[in-house]
C-alpha cells in the first residue's frame, strides 16, 4: 500500500466518521476536521461540490465532504438536499405528517461524497441511492432520520451496522469512492506532477549549464 497524507473528511459526526475509517481506512489515512462552509441553494451535487470547494480552499489540501437527502416521491424530490433543516424544524412525526394527504410514501435516500484535491480543484462526487418508504418512527432515535425511513420491512434504526451497511445509501456511495481509491487515482496526479517537477528541473540544470558554458566562449 502507497502512505498517502491525511485525508480530511470534513465532518463533526463521530459516527460517520468511524464508518468511513471502517470502509476507507485500509486504502488511505483518514483525519477529521470541523469546519463551517456556507451553504448554497441548489442541486444535491451542486451542493456537494460547493462545499468541497470551500472546504479544500479552508484546509489548504485534499479533503472530503458527505452531504445526505431524503427525497419524497409526492413531493418532486423535497425535502432532498434540506433534510437536516426540515427534521431540525419539524421532527420525525412532522416529516410524516408531510405525506398523510399522499398515498405515495415512497422516498429515496441519496449520499454524495466529495473529494478534492486542494485549493483551486475541481471536486469528483461519488454517490449512492437506495429506495424505502416513510413510516412512523421505528427503532432507537438518535441517528438522524433512520428511525423513519423503512427499506425491505424495517427502518434504519432498527438494522444492526453490518445489515444496514449493506443497504444504505451512505455504503454504496463509500464503495465507489473505495474502488476509486484502490485503482490508484487519489496518486496518480501526484506521480505525473512529480514526473513534470522531475522534467523541469532537468531542463534548469541543463538551461544553466549552457548558461555558464556560454560565459566561456
Amino acid at each position: 500500500m502507497i502512505t498517502a497524507a491525511k485525508l480530511n473528511f470534513i465532518t463533526s459526526n463521530h459516527n460517520k466518521l468511524a464508518e468511513v475509517r471502517a470502509i476507507l481506512g485500509n486504502v488511505v489515512e483518514i483525519d477529521s476536521q470541523a469546519i463551517e462552509v456556507p451553504e448554497i441553494q441548489g442541486s444535491i451535487e451542486e451542493i456537494a461540490k460547493e462545499k468541497a470547494r470551500c472546504a479544500a480552499e479552508a484546509i489548504g489540501g485534499p479533503v472530503l465532504t458527505e452531504d445526505t437527502a431524503l427525497g419524497f416521491r409526492a413531493l418532486k424530490g423535497l425535502p432532498g438536499a434540506y433534510i437536516k433543516h426540515f427534521l431540525s424544524a419539524l421532527g420525525h412525526d412532522g416529516l410524516n405528517r408531510m405525506l398523510d394527504s399522499f398515498e405515495d410514501r415512497r422516498a429515496e435516500a441519496v449520499c454524495t461524497f466529495a473529494f478534492c484535491r486542494g485549493p483551486g480543484e475541481e471536486p469528483i462526487l461519488f454517490q449512492g441511492r437506495t429506495e424505502g418508504v416513510i413510516v412512523r418512527p421505528r427503532g432507537p432515535l438518535n441517528f438522524g432520520w433512520d428511525p423513519i425511513f423503512e427499506h425491505n420491512g424495517m427502518t434504519y434504526a432498527e438494522m444492526d451496522k453490518e445489515e444496514k451497511n449493506r443497504v444504505s445509501h451512505r455504503y454504496k456511495a463509500l464503495v465507489k469512492l473505495k474502488q476509486w481509491l484502490e485503482e490508484g487515482h487519489l496518486y496518480l496526479d501526484s506521480a505525473v506532477a512529480l514526473y513534470i517537477i522531475i522534467l523541469l528541473t532537468i531542463e534548469l540544470h541543463h538551461y544553466l549549464f549552457v548558461k555558464s558554458f556560454a560565459r566561456f566562449l
